[in-house]
C-alpha cells in the first residue's frame, strides 16, 4: 500500500515537472490569494501590536481629561465646540482634585518644530518640546533609561533642566555622556538630567525626537494664548478608578461653572477604553482582509480546476494505457488528486512567504512592530488544502471514469 502511494506521488511530481510553465502559473495564481491574506493580516497585526503597546504602557488605572470625547460624528451632525482646557483650568483641577492615592499630571506641547543646539551641533527644526510636571512620565508609562525624572522642586522652582529623547542622545550628543550637558532651546539653556527609553515611531510621529522641560519654564517660552493643556490622572489601584473618574468629572464641572442640567463641555478617556476601540477598528481591517483573500482564492481554485481538467484531457491516452495495464479507478483518481494537492501546497508556501515579506515591508515603512502571523499561516495552510480538495476532486473523478478503450484511441 505504501509503495503504491509513493509511486503515485512520484508520478505526480514527474507530471508537474513536465509542465513547468503551466504549474508555475497555477502556483502564482494561488500564491496571490494566500499572499493577500497573510500580507494584510501581518501588517494589521503589526499595527495593532504597535498602538496597543503604546497605550498599554499607560496601564489600566489611568484616565485623561481632554477637550473632546472621542466619538464618531454622524453625517449631517455638527460637532459641539468645547472650550480648550486652559492653564487656569488645569492648575485649578490639580489643586482641587484630592482623591486618595491619585496623582495628576499636566502637560502641553510648546512646539513640534524646535531646533535644539549643543555647542556647534544642532538638529533639524523637527523636535517636539513639551512642558510637563513631575507626574507626567509615570502617568504616561514613559521610562527614563539614563538619569532621573523631574522632581516637585524642579517644577516648582522653575529649574532649567530637561529630559531628552533617545534620538537626541544618539544625535547631537552621541559622542558624550548627555547627563549634565547643556543644550539650547530658543536661546534658553537647559541642563540634561535624563534620557528617555526609546519608544520608536507611530504613524510617522517620532516618539524619540522630543525634549521635556518643566511646565512653568515652558509657559515662559511658549506664550500662545490658545494652548490646550492635557490632564491625566493615575490611581494606585484599578479598584479606585471609577470613584476617581466620578470625582474628576464633578471637580472639572465645577471648574467650568456648569449647572446640573448642562452637559459636559469636555471629554474623558480611559487608557483601556482606547485599547478596546483600537481592537474594534482592527476587526474591520481583518474582515476586509478576509473578503479580499476569499475572492482571490476563489478565483485561484477555479483556475486550478480548469488547468487540471486540461491536464486530464491531454493525458487521456496515458490514462488508457495505465488502465489497460491494470490500474484501478481509485489509483488514477488518487494520482490526479495528489498532483492538485502538491500544486496547491506549493502555491500556499510561496504565498505565505510573499505575504510575510509584503507585510513586514509595509510594517517597516510605517514603523510597526513586526509580529509573526501564526494564525494567518495556519489558516493559509488549511485554505490551500481545502482549495486543492475542491479543485482536484472533479478532475480526479473525471480521469478515473475514462473508458480505457476510448482513451487508447485518443490522439
Amino acid at each position: 500500500m505504501f509503495s503504491l502511494f509513493r509511486e503515485n506521488v512520484r508520478i505526480a511530481f514527474d507530471s508537474i515537472k513536465g509542465q513547468v510553465l503551466r504549474t508555475s502559473l497555477t502556483v502564482f495564481i494561488i500564491a496571490i490569494g494566500i499572499a493577500a491574506l497573510v500580507g494584510i493580516l501581518t501588517a494589521v497585526g503589526g499595527l495593532e501590536s504597535t498602538i496597543s503597546g503604546d497605550f498599554a504602557s499607560m496601564g489600566a488605572n489611568t484616565f485623561s481629561l481632554q477637550r473632546y470625547q472621542f466619538r464618531t460624528v454622524q453625517r449631517g451632525q455638527r460637532e459641539k465646540i468645547n472650550p480648550k482646557i486652559s492653564y487656569r483650568n488645569a492648575k485649578e483641577f490639580n489643586e482641587r482634585f484630592q482623591f486618595p492615592t491619585a496623582q495628576t499630571s499636566i502637560a502641553f506641547t510648546g512646539t513640534r518644530t524646535a531646533e535644539i543646539k549643543y555647542e556647534s551641533e544642532k538638529t533639524d527644526p523637527e523636535v517636539r518640546v513639551l512642558g510637563i510636571n513631575e507626574n507626567y512620565l509615570d502617568n504616561s508609562g514613559i521610562e527614563v533609561e539614563n538619569g532621573r525624572n523631574f522632581t516637585f522642586f524642579d517644577v516648582k522652582n522653575n529649574n532649567h533642566v530637561c529630559i531628552i529623547g533617545s534620538d537626541l542622545a544618539n544625535g547631537i550628543l552621541k559622542n558624550v555622556n548627555p547627563i549634565n550637558k547643556t543644550i539650547s532651546i530658543r536661546g534658553v539653556k537647559f541642563k540634561v538630567i535624563g534620557v528617555l527609553k526609546s519608544k520608536g515611531s507611530t504613524f510617522g510621529n517620532n516618539q524619540d525626537l522630543r525634549v521635556m522641560i518643566p511646565l512653568q519654564v515652558a509657559r515662559s517660552i511658549y506664550t500662545l494664548a490658545n494652548i490646550n493643556y492635557n490632564i491625566s490622572v493615575k490611581v494606585a489601584d484599578k479598584a479606585y478608578l471609577e470613584g476617581a473618574q466620578d470625582e474628576a468629572i464633578i471637580t472639572f464641572r465645577n471648574i467650568r461653572g456648569l449647572s446640573p442640567v448642562e452637559k459636559n463641555n469636555f471629554g474623558m478617556e480611559r487608557s483601556d477604553d482606547l485599547l478596546n476601540r483600537i481592537a474594534n477598528i482592527t476587526q474591520y481591517l481583518y474582515f476586509a482582509a478576509w473578503i479580499i483573500s476569499i475572492i482571490t482564492i476563489f478565483g485561484s481554485s477555479i483556475a486550478l480546476m480548469n488547468i487540471m481538467l486540461v491536464s486530464v484531457t491531454e493525458r487521456t491516452r496515458e490514462i488508457g494505457i495505465r488502465k489497460s495495464l491494470g490500474a484501478k479507478r481509485n489509483t488514477i483518481a488518487f494520482q490526479f488528486f495528489m498532483e492538485t494537492l502538491i500544486i496547491g501546497q506549493i502555491g500556499g508556501v510561496v504565498g505565505i512567504a510573499l505575504g510575510i515579506l509584503f507585510g513586514s515591508i509595509v510594517g517597516a515603512a510605517a514603523n510597526f512592530v513586526f509580529t509573526m502571523p501564526w494564525e494567518a499561516i495556519i489558516w493559509a495552510t488549511v485554505i490551500t488544502i481545502i482549495v486543492a480538495i475542491i479543485a482536484g476532486s472533479y478532475p480526479a473523478l473525471k480521469a478515473s471514469k475514462q473508458d480505457p478503450i476510448e482513451s487508447l484511441r485518443y490522439e
